[in-house]
């Protein structure tokens, strides 16, 4: 499969990029300043800008999955999506965010009373980058949301999936960029959550 990777040298776009690399996909790595993306087999890094629309559908094209791994509040979702589409992409992957997810029934994570406010712009635009995906008639997305706390750590290969519903254990809420990547280029590979959201955690 060809995979086009917005956002290739950020916090999770760089564990995805060396986890479809060291599975031996064709990647082209997508990225403001592509000089910061990692140097790794089987990956061409290209210079790309998420606000222009027509550029980015250029650099797209010919891929059969995108995949996008850029911050909502530094990117606008319409033009993501338009170019995504105006590439003919068979498949797009968003790498998510927790505040959409629902912390109790009915309760969205982002309104909780302890939900950090340094997040909660991200945070929003993430639900509503999910619900533009939502009343998408074409697209064949997928949008996986990680569990509340999302940072460095270990690649286990072990953790659980999920849906709406944040995953929790008995030391809170949490996921590593490299086990995230690990769930996210599985979905790529063997497609499960066609048109869905769904969370990985411990």
């Amino acid at each position: 499969m060809s995979i086009a990777l917005i956002g290739a040298s950020g916090n999770a776009g760089s564990r995805i990029l060396k986890e479809l690399s060291d599975r031996g996909h064709q990647v082209t790595a997508i990225a403001r300043h592509p000089e910061e993306i990692a140097k790794l087999p089987n990956v061409t890094a290209k210079k790309g800008d998420v606000f222009d629309k027509d550029g980015l559908a250029s650099l797209l094209k010919g891929h059969d999955i995108v995949v996008s791994a850029v911050p909502f509040t530094a990117s606008d979702l319409r033009i993501l999506i338009d170019a995504v589409k105006s590439a003919g992409a068979k498949r797009y992957l968003v790498v998510g965010g927790a505040g959409s997810l629902e912390a109790a029934p009915g309760v969205k994570l982002i309104d909780t009373p302890d939900f950090p406010d340094a997040y909660k712009a991200e945070a929003a635009r993430g639900g509503e980058f999910l619900d533009l995906l939502r009343r998408e008639k074409s697209l064949d997305w997928t949008f996986l949301s990680p569990s509340a706390v999302f940072a460095p750590g270990k690649r286990t290969g072990k953790f659980r999936l999920g849906k709406d519903r944040l995953l929790t254990t008995d030391k809170g809420s949490g996921i590593s960029f490299e086990d995230y990547a690990i769930a996210l280029v599985d979905e790529l590979e063997k497609p499960a959550h066609s048109r869905q959201r769904f969370t990985v955690g411990y």
